[in-house]
């Protein structure tokens, strides 16, 4: 029986790395496991400097206290205008309540989404120009996580007996996500963001003080506890089916607050458009055979967005 809140796991359970420990062959270890066994762990002392990370979430917040014409001048085109064949993951620009019905509940979050890496990937229209600072302050967090997640691709490369670089020469585009999840006190009918994986190879996300984030495991829903300056990874779709199955790709949710804004800043990691995805050909070599057919990112974003099968024969 799936419970609605977990009754048995503590969220002090859930996996805490300390990036700081002298002993980096431990710390990779911890983060191997963790993603074997969860799919997510929160990593803490990883580097980025607080105040950036303070910084970060002012000019976010500034932002979404604009008025909607500020905001509107960086919105989403229009579905019509978009090649969603080629972009099926067209998410950049800002977007007013998102919804979809998930399991009978509205689920409701405004959105700013842009690319932050490489350098040709950015378009800068979709980066508000109001607060001034907002792209001095992103572009240093885009150096900040990068690093983190390079390292963090590193040892996940390593846990799989491969080369450091192999995750970094299959995943390597950035782009940032703001979400803002206003107070509701209707909070039992409305949900933020429903129960998914993530379509990208993973994500890093920083949260403000307000909870609301929730990861599925051992048929429990299992709640976060905020932990200050602390960055979340959740392993996605791609990294599962480049480690054929050994890393998992965590089911997650958000929830709403009764009276307090809830933000959170995502980075997605995931691979290029053209990029063929499937398990590495060194592991199935071994005498795993493959549990996933190697697909375009482009299309297998595509096919799940649009709920098709993506590997049946």
């Amino acid at each position: 029986m799936v419970l609605e809140r977990d009754q048995d796991i503590q969220s002090s359970h859930i996996p805490v790395v300390d990036l700081s420990n002298p002993d980096q062959e431990l710390v990779a270890r911890a983060v191997v496991k963790a993603s074997e066994d969860w799919g997510f762990f929160q990593v803490v002392n990883h580097g980025i400097p607080t105040e950036l990370m303070l910084r970060l979430q002012n000019v976010g917040k500034l932002f979404f206290e604009l008025p909607d014409a500020e905001k509107k001048a960086v919105a989403k085109p229009p579905i019509s205008e978009l090649n969603l064949k080629d972009r099926p993951d067209s998410l950049e620009g800002y977007s007013r309540k998102y919804e979809v019905d998930l399991e009978n509940k509205k689920g409701t979050v405004d959105q700013l989404s842009h690319n932050i890496w490489p350098p040709s990937s950015v378009n800068y229209k979709y980066w508000p120009k109001n607060p001034l600072d907002y792209r001095e302050v992103n572009e240093e967090y885009t150096r900040q996580i990068k690093m983190l997640s390079e390292k963090i691709m590193e040892w996940l490369s390593e846990g799989l007996g491969l080369r450091r670089e192999a995750l970094k020469e299959v995943v390597g585009e950035y782009m940032m996500v703001v979400n803002y999840y206003p107070s509701c006190p209707h909070s039992d009918l409305i949900q933020g963001l429903g129960p998914h994986t993530d379509v990208s190879g993973f994500t890093l996300l920083l949260p403000n003080e307000v909870p609301g984030l929730q990861v599925f495991k051992d048929d429990h829903w299992i709640d976060l506890e905020y932990i200050p300056s602390a960055i979340s990874v959740f392993l996605g779709d791609q990294i599962l089916r480049l480690s054929n199955g050994r890393y998992k790709n965590v089911l997650h949710k958000t929830t709403v607050d009764k009276e307090r804004t809830r933000m959170s800043w995502p980075v997605l990691v995931k691979p290029t458009q053209d990029t063929v995805v499937g398990p590495f050909a060194e592991l199935t070599a071994q005498g795993d055979p493959p549990k996933f057919k190697p697909i375009a990112y482009k299309d297998y974003v595509y096919r799940k967005f649009r709920k098709l099968s993506i590997d049946d024969s």
